[in-house]
């Protein structure tokens, strides 16, 4: 195995018992690693190489982001220092070993300890470089061949004349001296200016290349060899994408979209093309005892080049740490404009304890498969999150986001979830005034529990304007705008979606449903079908197309399809299976219709079973008076469904009646 010439590095020793390690990259007190972030921690590196002198913020920003990045650095540099100056134990006012240098920058005035340390500002200044330094590698024979010449050409001129006798007598005369140097120098030089020559191309051509304006971050890959350890690189993924996601300059291909990518075998520039990306980050994650590690790599799609690279690992208490500097240094190195307001949510949160991030993760897992028992599983584990560390505000959202989920889809009785999804909701945004996440959860509550949907709008465009790349925000947001029939601006939100989830069924299956209720059938049947192309055993897709059938008049397909939904994985659903109902009554099979009625009441003695629904089969058998009554009780319960009177076609037979018009007025007024 080859050597790591950075891992040979000796520790860098100052003060009293302080010490820096070059690889893996750590500050250490008395032999104790300190906690301590990766900007920081470079800047102290750079302070050090060059002890004693005034170093820029200027130099300090180009060490640590690179050229050309807009950052807010100036606020960033400041805080790193005063992180420094707390883990140090230092004090800005009688400096020991960091003096700010008014108007200037700052300067490393402690001492550099030990017996070794003789020489080390020469040790720093030939020290492989951190990998933000790092100029792209000379990957052709071409340039590698020059490089290693003129690197032994000087090595041979040195070792010349170190070797040169000193005796007048063994001289050689003057003129063979020099014309040998003057061979030597010459052939250095053109060595070393044709690398520079060669690196200047490559950066001309990275200048007139495209710039990299949307990506995707495929699943990291789970090296522990453990299936069971899929939730944590799944995990890993969603928090990095998320990150990402909040740049608004940049578009950020979702997970629901990346993760049919995990095992494929095509070439990353194909996958980048199929979801219409400038550029696609890999990389894998182990998690070995108290440790993480994670390597990333950045490619771009045309022309293909590897632009990046880097490798992180921090304890499993910092992951949060940890995930945002792969977002940030991708941020950097594609050189996209992050606004000072994107930066500072990109600033490394608090610490979260360990045991509450992994049961986090884990009902982040669950939570995503959507199914009741899944949604009731991941419940557990973002309490049991909460209940590790009572501050951890993304936790408090997600959980309220499952309540909400488990109401979505007729699940749970809102009125037992409503109260407890807002207060989870408040709770998060007590603790942390910018998640995205919780103003989404708002977004639900203020919907159902506050039949308020203009405050619900202002909730999901909140978090859109929080996290840009939040999918499933603009998908709400545009069900609200349907709902609100402002077809136009729900068509264009589920587009912005679907740019950001090209290949989801849950974008896809949501722009169905606008389609359908703006009664543009055959429009709605086409995108129904793509949908059931991306998963074709979606019970939820199969109803809308089953419904959108029925009102076309075409009465056996849409029956067919109603049948086909309820014998799919979740297909007994009290949303799905009243459908099924109302197809049977349309098409003259009322015993069946009551049958399904029935069970629907049956069920809405034990828990909950959409009132609405039921009024929807009654609607069907046309018994008026009934349905009226059923979407009384749908309303006083904060049924979701209620929200569609407005809009829904099969209520179309009810509009002219005054009762069903006060129910739409009192429904869609705002409070």
């Amino acid at each position: 195995m080859d050597s790591n010439p950075i891992a040979e590095q000796q520790p860098i020793r100052f003060g009293e018992d302080y010490e820096v390690d070059l690889c893996p990259r750590r500050l250490r007190r008395s032999s104790r690693v300190l906690r301590l972030e990766r900007i920081p921690l470079e800047i102290l590196i750079l302070l050090l190489e060059r002890t004693g002198e005034i170093v820029t913020r200027d130099q300090i920003a180009s060490r640590v982001w690179g050229e050309g990045v807009f950052l807010d650095t100036d606020n960033s540099i400041r805080g790193a220092i005063r992180k420094l100056r707390q883990v140090l134990k230092d004090n800005a006012k009688t400096p020991r070993f960091i003096e700010t240098v008014t108007g200037q920058g700052y300067r490393f005035v402690g001492p550099i300890t030990g017996p070794e340390q003789e020489h080390r500002a020469d040790d720093f200044r030939s020290r492989p470089a951190a990998a933000s330094e790092v100029m792209p590698k000379f990957t052709s024979e071409v340039d590698s061949g020059l490089q290693s010449r003129g690197l032994r050409i000087e090595e041979e001129a040195t070792q010349r004349k170190a070797e040169a006798p000193h005796a007048e007598g063994d001289r050689k005369p003057r003129t063979q001296v020099s014309g040998r140097w003057l061979v030597l120098s010459g052939v250095a030089l053109l060595a070393l200016l044709a690398v520079a020559y060669i690196a200047t191309l490559r950066r001309a051509a990275d200048a007139t290349a495209p710039s990299i304006k949307s990506l995707a971050v495929l699943p990291l890959q789970n090296l522990s060899g453990d299936k069971e350890e899929d939730y944590f690189a799944d995990g890993m993924t969603d928090e990095i994408i998320t990150d990402l996601g909040k740049i608004s300059a940049l578009r950020v291909i979702s997970r629901t979209s990346v993760v049919q990518y995990r095992d494929a075998k095509k070439p990353l520039p194909e996958i980048a093309r199929e979801l219409n990306v400038d550029a696609v980050v890999e990389g894998t994650v182990l998690r070995s005892g108290d440790r993480v590690r994670i390597t990333a790599q950045l490619i771009r799609a045309l022309p293909e080049r590897h632009l990046w690279s880097e490798s992180y690992e921090r304890d499993t208490g910092d992951v949060l740490d940890l995930q945002e500097d792969v977002a940030r240094d991708i941020a950097r190195e594609i050189r996209v404009k992050v606004t000072p307001e994107e930066q500072a949510r990109l600033s490394s949160p608090r610490p979260v304890k360990s045991e509450a991030q992994e049961a986090y993760l884990r009902g982040l897992f669950l939570s995503n498969k959507r199914t009741e028992p899944d949604l009731e599983k991941s419940i557990e584990y973002f309490g049991l999150a909460v209940q590790k560390d009572p501050s951890y505000a993304l936790a408090y959202a997600a959980l309220g986001n499952s309540f909400d989920m488990l109401t979505y889809y007729g699940h749970a009785a809102p009125r037992e979830v409503c109260a407890n999804s807002y207060n989870l909701a408040l709770k998060a945004l007590t603790l942390d005034a910018k998640s995205a996440e919780a103003h989404a959860v708002l977004g639900f509550c203020r919907k159902v529990c506050d039949r308020d949907l203009r405050s619900s709008e202002d909730e999901y465009l909140r978090a859109i304007e929080l996290n840009p790349g939040f999918v499933m925000a603009h998908v709400w947001r545009g069900e609200v705008l349907s709902l609100m029939k402002r077809r136009t601006e729900a068509l264009t939100e589920l587009d912005r979606a679907l740019e950001l989830d090209p290949i989801s069924w849950m974008v896809s299956d949501q722009r169905g449903f606008v389609l359908y209720m703006a009664r543009r059938y055959d429009d709605a049947i086409v995108q129904i079908r793509k949908t059931l192309e991306l998963e074709p055993r979606l019970a939820h897709t199969h109803c809308w197309l089953g419904k959108t059938y029925l009102q076309k008049g075409l009465l056996q397909k849409g029956l067919t399809e109603l049948q086909e939904t309820a014998s799919l994985p979740g297909g007994d659903s009290p949303n799905f299976i009243c459908w099924l109902g109302y197809a049977y009554a349309l098409s003259g099979n009322r015993t069946e219709a009551y049958k399904i009625i029935e069970a629907m009441k049956a069920q809405e003695q034990r828990s909950f079973a959409t009132p609405c629904g039921i009024a929807t089969i009654y609607c069907g058998l046309g018994q008026m008076n009934e349905a009226l009554t059923w979407l009384d009780k749908a309303y006083q319960e904060h049924d979701p469904m209620v929200f569609n009177l407005q809009v829904e076609p099969a209520f179309d037979p009810l509009r002219s009646d005054l009762r069903f018009q006060d129910l739409v007025r009192r429904t869609m007024q705002r409070r």
